[in-house]
């Protein structure tokens, strides 16, 4: 079983976290984190891009980072959400850099949704169990990663959660594995976090057969860049695929 080796960092130590902006992101694969990592205590949040001109998601949602890649300060903990963006991003230098050395010294690295694919552009997931939005599962093999179902994968410092509402699950266990499960447990019970969804087709496992063909078809000509891009980048990093 894979272990975390993040270590709890103690309440008296301000907690650094950054998270990456970017047009066409998913919002909710930060808002939902956000609205738990903001409840740690003595915490406090940048939202990091290469500017500081505000930006919007892909489907219009309006973002406005505080800070900039040069001048964020000390990160602890890094979060990478995903999106439509992302693939800009998958060839992006000046973001990948950025990550990789923010990464080095991270305690710990939290990606949501296909910002896990980000994080394999970076050289990230080498030889790491990860997890991503369902669509993107069959990609991760291209990054190297040892390709995980959970809904939340933890392997060493890297935490993924799968698509977009994971990203609250996985705020939460790296709030526990940060602060302590006391600290998460309280933030869980602060947002009522208690999901009762009306319908049991909130994965393809449990989707009818016509509701998966259709969010499939919906999601085919963006999976399929997805995976052109992969395929590139696997070659590039000389990542061998069967």
């Amino acid at each position: 079983m894979i272990q975390s080796t993040i270590e709890i960092i103690p309440p008296e130590r301000r907690l650094s976290i950054a998270a990456i902006v970017f047009p066409g992101m998913d919002q909710i694969d930060l808002t939902g984190p956000y609205s738990v990592l903001s409840r740690i205590p003595n915490c406090s949040i940048q939202l990091v891009w290469k500017n500081k001109e505000p930006l919007r998601d892909h489907l219009g949602f309006s973002l406005l980072p505080d800070t900039t890649f040069d001048e964020a300060g000390q990160i602890d903990l890094l979060l990478i959400p995903g999106g439509p963006g992302q693939e800009e991003l998958m060839d992006d230098e000046r973001v990948l850099e950025f990550i990789r050395q923010r990464a080095e010294a991270a305690q710990c690295v939290f990606s949501v949704c296909t910002g896990a694919l980000i994080c394999g552009a970076a050289g990230l997931l080498t030889g790491r169990a990860a997890t991503t939005h369902w669509t993107s599962l069959h990609l991760l093999k291209y990054f190297g990663a040892k390709t995980s179902t959970k809904r939340v994968a933890i392997d060493g410092t890297f935490v993924s959660a799968a698509g977009l509402t994971a990203g609250i699950d996985g705020a939460l266990t790296v709030a526990a594995l940060l602060r302590g499960d006391e600290v998460a447990q309280k933030i869980q019970l602060a947002i009522q976090y208690t999901p009762e969804p009306p319908f049991n087709c909130g994965s393809p496992e449990t989707a009818p057969p016509k509701i998966l063909a259709a969010v499939q078809e919906k999601t085919s000509s963006l999976t399929a860049k997805r995976e052109e891009t992969a395929k590139r980048i696997a070659a590039k990093m000389g990542v061998k695929v069967d």
